[in-house]
């Protein structure tokens, strides 16, 4: 039962890494290509973002 929600986490958890990632992206860049590139790397962009961008 265990291993069943973990993996349910996970793939909940990256599905919503890569939107919001994407709509981060597009806010940002206002570019669509941008957007699926950085919602393919999810949460790698999600934290960059965080780190090193000035809002």
């Amino acid at each position: 039962m265990a291993v069943y929600a973990n993996q349910t986490i996970i793939k909940y958890g990256v599905g919503f890494g890569s939107a919001l990632a994407m709509s981060v992206s597009f806010a940002l860049n206002k570019s669509i290509g941008w957007a699926i590139i950085h919602g393919l790397l999810g949460w790698f962009y999600v934290v960059y973002a965080w780190l090193f961008k000035a809002y």
